[in-house]
Protein backbone atom coordinates (compact mmCIF):
# COMPACT_ATOMS: atom_id res chain seq x y z
CA UNK A 1 0.00 0.00 0.00
CA UNK A 2 1.38 3.39 -1.01
CA UNK A 3 2.21 5.72 1.87
CA UNK A 4 3.98 8.98 2.58
CA UNK A 5 6.30 6.91 4.76
CA UNK A 6 7.77 5.28 1.65
CA UNK A 7 10.38 7.51 -0.04
CA UNK A 8 9.59 6.08 -3.50
CA UNK A 9 5.88 6.80 -3.04
CA UNK A 10 6.63 10.39 -1.97
CA UNK A 11 8.95 10.82 -4.94
CA UNK A 12 6.26 9.53 -7.31
CA UNK A 13 3.82 12.12 -5.95
CA UNK A 14 6.37 14.88 -6.47
CA UNK A 15 6.96 13.69 -10.05
CA UNK A 16 3.22 13.95 -10.65
CA UNK A 17 3.21 17.42 -9.05
CA UNK A 18 5.78 18.60 -11.60
CA UNK A 19 3.29 17.87 -14.40
CA UNK A 20 0.71 20.33 -13.07
CA UNK A 21 0.35 23.90 -14.31
CA UNK A 22 -1.98 26.75 -13.31
CA UNK A 23 -3.99 26.02 -16.46
CA UNK A 24 -4.32 22.26 -15.94
CA UNK A 25 -8.08 21.61 -16.16
CA UNK A 26 -9.95 19.49 -13.65
CA UNK A 27 -11.54 16.30 -14.92
CA UNK A 28 -14.26 16.68 -12.27
CA UNK A 29 -15.18 19.00 -9.42
CA UNK A 30 -14.89 22.75 -8.93
CA UNK A 31 -11.27 23.19 -7.87
CA UNK A 32 -8.77 25.01 -10.00
CA UNK A 33 -5.32 23.49 -9.86
CA UNK A 34 -4.14 26.19 -7.43
CA UNK A 35 -7.16 25.67 -5.16
CA UNK A 36 -6.60 21.91 -5.16
CA UNK A 37 -2.97 22.39 -4.11
CA UNK A 38 -4.01 24.72 -1.27
CA UNK A 39 -6.52 22.07 -0.19
CA UNK A 40 -3.99 19.21 -0.14
CA UNK A 41 -1.39 21.37 1.61
CA UNK A 42 -3.92 22.16 4.32
CA UNK A 43 -4.82 18.46 4.55
CA UNK A 44 -1.15 17.72 5.29
CA UNK A 45 -1.16 20.54 7.86
CA UNK A 46 -4.19 18.88 9.44
CA UNK A 47 -2.40 15.53 9.53
CA UNK A 48 0.62 17.01 11.31
CA UNK A 49 -1.51 18.93 13.79
CA UNK A 50 -0.59 22.35 12.41
CA UNK A 51 -4.18 23.03 11.31
CA UNK A 52 -7.05 22.36 13.69
CA UNK A 53 -10.17 20.92 12.12
CA UNK A 54 -13.41 20.52 14.05
CA UNK A 55 -14.41 16.91 14.72
CA UNK A 56 -17.48 15.44 13.09
CA UNK A 57 -19.66 12.72 14.57
CA UNK A 58 -19.94 10.25 11.71
CA UNK A 59 -20.01 6.48 11.29
CA UNK A 60 -16.44 6.52 9.88
CA UNK A 61 -15.06 6.26 13.43
CA UNK A 62 -16.03 2.58 13.70
CA UNK A 63 -12.80 0.58 13.35
CA UNK A 64 -13.95 -1.71 10.52
CA UNK A 65 -15.42 1.17 8.52
CA UNK A 66 -12.36 3.34 9.16
CA UNK A 67 -10.00 0.57 8.00
CA UNK A 68 -12.05 -0.10 4.86
CA UNK A 69 -12.17 3.57 3.86
CA UNK A 70 -8.50 4.30 4.58
CA UNK A 71 -6.98 1.16 3.06
CA UNK A 72 -9.43 -0.40 0.60
CA UNK A 73 -12.22 1.74 -0.79
CA UNK A 74 -11.48 3.98 -3.80
CA UNK A 75 -11.80 7.67 -3.04
CA UNK A 76 -15.20 8.81 -4.29
CA UNK A 77 -15.54 12.05 -6.24
CA UNK A 78 -17.37 15.00 -4.75
CA UNK A 79 -17.31 13.99 -1.08
CA UNK A 80 -17.86 17.02 1.19
CA UNK A 81 -14.77 18.16 3.06
CA UNK A 82 -14.12 20.14 6.22
CA UNK A 83 -14.57 23.89 5.86
CA UNK A 84 -11.10 24.39 7.31
CA UNK A 85 -9.64 22.56 4.29
CA UNK A 86 -11.31 25.04 1.94
CA UNK A 87 -10.57 28.26 3.83
CA UNK A 88 -7.52 29.27 1.79
CA UNK A 89 -8.64 28.02 -1.59
CA UNK A 90 -10.11 31.35 -2.75
CA UNK A 91 -6.74 33.08 -2.38
CA UNK A 92 -4.56 30.19 -3.56
CA UNK A 93 -1.48 31.07 -5.59
CA UNK A 94 -0.35 28.18 -7.79
CA UNK A 95 3.41 28.80 -7.55
CA UNK A 96 3.30 29.24 -3.78
CA UNK A 97 1.14 26.17 -3.18
CA UNK A 98 3.13 24.00 -5.59
CA UNK A 99 6.35 25.10 -3.92
CA UNK A 100 5.03 24.33 -0.43
CA UNK A 101 3.92 20.74 -1.02
CA UNK A 102 7.42 19.16 -1.05
CA UNK A 103 8.22 20.95 2.23
CA UNK A 104 4.90 19.83 3.71
CA UNK A 105 5.69 16.20 2.85
CA UNK A 106 9.14 16.51 4.45
CA UNK A 107 7.53 18.00 7.55
CA UNK A 108 5.09 15.08 7.65
CA UNK A 109 7.79 12.38 7.58
CA UNK A 110 9.96 14.30 10.06
CA UNK A 111 7.39 13.40 12.74
CA UNK A 112 7.90 10.12 14.56
CA UNK A 113 5.72 7.54 12.82
CA UNK A 114 4.97 5.78 16.11
CA UNK A 115 4.57 8.99 18.08
CA UNK A 116 1.33 10.80 18.89
CA UNK A 117 -0.76 12.00 15.95
CA UNK A 118 -3.78 14.29 15.96
CA UNK A 119 -7.25 12.87 15.65
CA UNK A 120 -8.82 13.00 12.21
CA UNK A 121 -12.06 15.01 12.17
CA UNK A 122 -14.06 12.12 10.65
CA UNK A 123 -12.02 8.99 11.52
CA UNK A 124 -11.00 9.94 15.04
CA UNK A 125 -7.82 8.45 16.51
CA UNK A 126 -5.32 7.35 13.86
CA UNK A 127 -1.78 6.03 13.89
CA UNK A 128 1.07 7.63 11.98
CA UNK A 129 0.93 4.68 9.60
CA UNK A 130 -2.75 5.27 8.83
CA UNK A 131 -2.13 9.00 8.38
CA UNK A 132 0.65 8.19 5.89
CA UNK A 133 -1.63 6.00 3.78
CA UNK A 134 -4.67 8.27 3.96
CA UNK A 135 -2.72 11.42 3.16
CA UNK A 136 -0.93 9.78 0.21
CA UNK A 137 -4.26 8.49 -1.14
CA UNK A 138 -5.90 11.91 -0.68
CA UNK A 139 -3.15 13.73 -2.58
CA UNK A 140 -3.12 11.05 -5.29
CA UNK A 141 -6.90 11.34 -5.66
CA UNK A 142 -6.65 15.08 -6.28
CA UNK A 143 -3.72 14.71 -8.66
CA UNK A 144 -5.86 12.26 -10.67
CA UNK A 145 -8.55 14.94 -10.65
CA UNK A 146 -6.11 16.99 -12.74
CA UNK A 147 -4.79 14.16 -14.86
CA UNK A 148 -1.51 13.82 -13.00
Amino acid sequence: MASLWNAADRSALLDRLSGLTPETPARWGRFTCARMLAHVNDAVRMATGELDVAPKRVFLRYPIVKHFVIYVMPFPKGVPTARELLARTDTADFARERGQLPAMLKQFVARPRNGPWPDHPAFGRMSGGAWGVLTWRHISHHFRQFGA
